[in-house]
């Protein structure tokens, strides 16, 4: 018995310390979002530039998760981890003290790894300590921290960014991080792995098909500079578009057939592992939209401050944060496909909300697509996660999570690339956004959510094809055992 409550003890206090480093970086992330429109006054850049702040970090991120995912199962889940806490509190460092433009993409870029490294092994560590019927509630915990930094992001951003400069949105996260860590140094152990292993294992890895996969991304996404550029060059950024993606493509098949592959062959066979985080990929690109988008239409159009913006876009977080544990606890109780049709419906309805956004702030049209937006969310991820870990066997459970985190970034980044591309796409020859622009950007906004929409009806229909396959499957496994 007082082994038991021991273990659990230490359960908990590993959840809290990945739920913390969670929280720091989604606090990180949303505060950047929200801060877009300062740094392009500050560095006298287009806003269609400094939406790169944002999307450079979770590029960086996209290309690197299933590597580190890789390491940890290879390695340690553990070092990998807390290497990634050390990486990130640099890169915040680096942005923060950032005196331009470039230094600032670099900054985010050392952030970007220190994330991929600690996205990459969370969920592979929570599997590692937690049996099948915890494991979608520690899950939840952990999307509750994240939940919590979103939250705080906009709220403590925006009072940061109106008291004070936005250079403090990365300082915070030094004190912050070093609490961290040293609980982090605690509560995991750390194997002591000889540097002649390490070598070993980097020496035998598929480098080939990381390379590729590396060019694909970043020639794919470098797609968004051009469609941004206006009409005169949609043909090169499709050129760029789909090149990049043929690559990137090319490169998992390659992994496939190497000596070691970075992804294991039976986890990208498993159908039904693939079904959800291609789920989770085209919600997070739905989701992504919204947060690009918001603080454009609070800020640089209708003139709000950065702290009233921040207090508005919250309301999504706090929703999320409300509804998640009891989302992560129906999910351990009752059917977890049923939920993921139920919070993608939710959320499609959200983006019909979007679209119908006024010129003027009418509150009562402009927060409740904001609110079914985070209950949508919370409905789906704590179940659909769930459903992602338990799909594999322990021992691939860190590239399962890399590529779970994967999907979810890759989502996030198509989704602020595509989401600012198309906005500014309509917009040819306007360098800043502001009330000037009139209803044009009205219009522009609106037929974004509107695309939004249909890819989330797209990932409504998947799960829900999911959801019919999975009662088919159970009652004739019903029936053949009666």
């Amino acid at each position: 018995m007082a082994d038991e409550v021991t273990s659990r003890g230490k359960n908990y206090s590993i959840i809290a310390v990945l739920g913390m480093f969670s929280f720091l970086t989604a606090l990180s992330g949303s505060s950047t979002n929200l801060a877009i429109p300062k740094i392009a006054i500050d560095m006298d850049i287009s806003s269609s530039m400094a939406t790169w702040i944002v999307q450079i970090g979770l590029i960086t991120t996209a290309i690197l998760l299933v590597m580190f995912g890789h390491m940890g199962d290879i390695l340690s889940k553990n070092v990998v981890f807390l290497a990634g806490g050390i990486g990130f509190l640099i890169g915040s460092a680096i942005t923060g003290f950032a005196p331009n433009y470039a230094i600032i993409l670099f900054g985010r870029v050392i952030q970007a790894i220190g994330s991929a490294m600690i996205m990459a092994n969370s969920m592979g560590i929570v599997t590692q300590y937690f049996p099948d019927k915890r494991r979608a509630e520690a899950l939840a915990v952990i999307s509750m921290f994240i939940s919590v930094g979103s939250i705080s992001g906009p709220g403590i951003g925006g009072l940061i960014i109106s008291a004070s400069s936005w250079r403090w949105i990365y300082w915070i996260n030094i004190p912050l991080g070093l609490i961290i860590l040293w609980l982090g140094f605690k509560f995991l152990p750390v194997p002591k792995e000889s540097w002649a292993r390490v070598r070993e294992v980097m020496k035998g890895a598929n480098w080939t098909g990381q390379n590729l996969f590396t060019i694909g991304i970043i020639i794919f996404f470098l797609s968004g500079t051009f469609f941004q550029s206006g009409r005169s060059k949609f043909l090169i950024g499709l050129a760029f578009l789909i090149v990049g993606g043929l690559i990137s493509l090319g490169a998992f098949f390659q992994d496939n057939k190497s000596n070691l592959p970075w992804i294991a062959p039976e986890v990208v066979t498993n159908l039904g592992f693939m079904t959800s985080i291609t789920a989770l990929a085209l919600v997070m690109l739905v989701n992504s939209v919204s947060n690009i988008l918001l603080p454009f239409y609070f800020q640089s159009y209708n003139g709000m401050s950065a702290f009233y913006s921040g207090l508005i876009i919250m309301l999504q977080s706090v929703t999320m944060l409300c509804t998640t544990p009891f989302a992560g606890y129906l999910a351990d109780r009752i059917n977890r496909e049923l939920m993921t049709v139920v919070g993608l419906l939710i959320l499609m309805i959200s983006q019909v909300g979007y679209a119908f956004f006024p010129d003027n702030l009418d509150m009562w049209r402009i927060i409740p697509p904001i609110i079914l937006n985070g209950i949508g969310m919370a409905i789906f991820l704590s179940p659909n996660n769930a459903l992602t870990m338990g799909l594999v066997d322990k021992r691939l459970s860190g590239i399962a999570g890399s590529l779970n985190s994967f999907a979810r970034t890759l989502g996030m980044t198509i989704g602020i690339s595509f989401g600012s591309s198309l906005l500014f796409f309509q917009l040819p020859g306007i360098v800043r956004v502001t009330k000037a622009v009139g209803l044009p950007f009205i219009h522009a906004f609106a037929n974004v959510f509107w695309t939004a929409t249909v890819i989330s009806a797209v990932a409504l229909l998947l799960v829900l094809v999911r959801f019919i396959y999975s009662q088919r499957h159970s009652k004739a496994v019903v029936k053949k055992t009666a």
